[in-house]
């Protein structure tokens, strides 16, 4: 029998270990290197780090306040007539406006899901509300804070829950967002029994009381109920209220989550991620290069 000195033998074992480890390091560098998708990057990105979204914001704000001392000098104005009801002229003055996105930049709580590679949940979302690290979005505390040095009532009509009302009261309050004193201004869902997600019960409530100015929110919801129909459908509303957008309707910028996301796929959220974003991609109008 011949034997292998043992030199050789430890030569030949570092030779094949050496090579194992050259095949397995493009397999683990690809592995390391791969970067989950997350429809939310893009956007919150742009909304926390672009010079874009705080002009266009603040832009939106200033038009805003022009439109309110409008407002203010007409008696017959107001941006809810279906709901405002007769005899409103003689009513103290008011404007609604929605809180997350509208008001209330919550982009960390985004980022936090990309980063951590999930996805949202009502459970961690009230003790993200609950640890009241909210910021301002751009331009809209001077522009409430100049409303309210009006004269007029400033209303937060949000679909914030009742169990998260404290935290967002003092939130809001920190952060220089008039609150209305002795009057409850914060509306949230589910502090009356008929306060669902629609808002329109809430705009009535505060109309009974004020002529109702303005209303701004980044959502369709935010201005109508009727907000929940496929893209056509939207479309039609939309048009339909055409005469009130940039006169007493004032709409946020949101690209990273709303019922505009939502209905490009039939509003089922319980749809897989890829399945969510196949049917995305399927309803975008895109340019066809030439064969």
């Amino acid at each position: 029998m011949t034997h292998t000195p043992v030199f050789r033998l430890t030569a030949i074992a570092a030779t094949l270990m050496a090579t194992s480890m050259l095949i397995a390091l493009p397999q683990a560098a690809s592995a390391q290197d791969a970067v989950p998708q997350n429809d939310l990057l893009n956007a919150t990105l742009w909304m926390q780090k672009s010079v874009e979204y705080k002009a266009n914001t603040l832009a939106i704000y200033a038009l805003a306040k022009m439109q309110l001392d409008a407002a203010l000098a007409d008696k017959n104005w107001t941006a809810i007539p279906d709901e405002q009801g007769a005899d409103y002229s003689g009513k103290p003055a008011a404007i609604i406006l929605d809180a997350d996105e509208t008001v209330l930049d919550n982009s960390v709580y985004e980022a936090s899901l990309i980063q951590r590679g999930t996805s949202f949940s009502g459970k961690e979302w009230t003790a993200y509300v609950k640890d009241e690290v909210t910021k301002a979005i751009p331009g809209a505390v001077e522009f409430t804070q100049y409303a309210a040095s009006r004269g007029v009532k400033v209303f937060y009509v949000t679909n914030r829950t009742k169990e998260e009302d404290p935290a967002t009261l003092e939130n809001m309050t920190k952060l220089g967002f008039p609150m209305g004193g002795d009057v409850d201004t914060l509306l949230t869902k589910g502090e009356k029994e008929d306060w669902k997600s629609a808002k329109g019960t809430r705009r009535a409530y505060v109309a009974k009381d004020y002529r109702v100015l303005m209303l701004l929110g980044d959502n369709l919801g935010d201005f109508v109920d009727d907000y929940n129909g496929d893209a056509a459908a939207r479309m039609a509303v939309y048009e339909k209220n055409m005469s009130h957008w940039t006169k007493d309707w004032m709409m946020l910028p949101n690209p990273s989550y709303g019922s505009w996301e939502s209905t490009m796929f039939g509003n089922n959220y319980k749809l897989p991620a890829d399945e969510q974003r196949k049917m995305k991609i399927d309803q975008l109008e895109g340019w066809k290069p030439a064969q």
